[in-house]
């Protein structure tokens, strides 16, 4: 019996922790945006670094190793993927992140190493994998939880008559209705971002995306439990828009590490 429970406990704990900020589709989105707008500087360092992989591919690392058995994925890894923010407050009155930390300590700690010419070569590969990830996961508005439903995880319901929940339809289900690949969503929205809203977006702090991110939280909540063409409707553009600035700086913060 005590066997029973103590695997229940681990699949419980497994399924929580399997929640992926945008979906592998939505962090290529923001991955291969971003590359559009890296500076040369950037461009050689991360060449470098990981050589023959885009930023598209290197976004959806730190959800592809969330099984592997080594500690620092199993015991360390999972906070790194979100904040959370109660309703009413912003990160910084009322921060929440766990002993290890969370998305914003996490950022800052993997832009250290990524610096460090002494880091392992491997460590410095993970942490630009992370950072890439991580930025992208800070403009999923879920991944600014207000503590109270593991970021929408809890909030079950119906999405276009398949059970689902809040946190599963912004991951993936927004943009998995549409069919497209992540290279037609890229070119779909690199072509309608201006040169005044890339200059607008050029920010590095992760605060203004971490209360952004709450911001829109607050109101994507629907008011009954089955959704389909009218939510996709009203909620989709804006989940293009967090793509767009996300891929945006995700660029801005790596061309301000690598700038000579």
């Amino acid at each position: 019996m005590k066997k029973l429970l103590i695997a229940s406990a681990l699949l419980a704990a497994s399924s929580i922790q399997q929640a992926h900020a945008w979906g592998q589709t939505g962090h290529r989105i923001t991955g291969a945006i971003a590359e559009q707008y890296l500076s040369e500087e950037a461009k050689a360092a991360i060449a470098a670094l990981l050589p023959n992989e885009s930023l598209a591919e290197a976004s959806t690392y730190a959800d592809e190793m969330r099984s592997n058995p080594e500690e620092f994925w199993q015991k360390e890894a999972g906070p790194y993927h979100y904040v959370t923010v109660p309703k009413g407050e912003t990160y910084k009155e009322h921060k929440h992140a766990p002993e290890q930390g969370d998305a914003y300590t996490a950022l800052k700690k993997f832009s250290k190493i990524v610096k460090d010419d002494t880091a392992p070569l491997s460590e410095r590969q993970r942490a630009l994998r992370f950072i890439v990830h991580i930025i992208g996961d800070l403009h999923q508005p879920l991944h600014a939880g207000d503590g109270t439903d593991k970021g929408g995880n809890d909030f079950k319901l119906e999405f276009f008559w398949e059970k689902s929940n809040l946190h599963r339809v912004w991951d993936s289900g927004l943009l998995d209705r549409r069919q497209l690949s992540y290279t037609e969503w890229t070119e779909w929205l690199s072509e309608k971002i201006t040169p005044e809203q890339a200059a607008k977006w050029n920010t590095t702090d992760p605060l203004i995306y971490i209360t952004e991110s709450a911001t829109i939280r607050d109101t994507i909540y629907p008011e009954g439990d089955r959704l389909g063409w009218d939510y996709l409707y009203q909620h989709l553009p804006t989940a293009k828009v967090r793509l767009q600035e996300g891929g945006v700086r995700i660029a801005a913060h790596l061309n301000e590490l690598f700038a000579k």
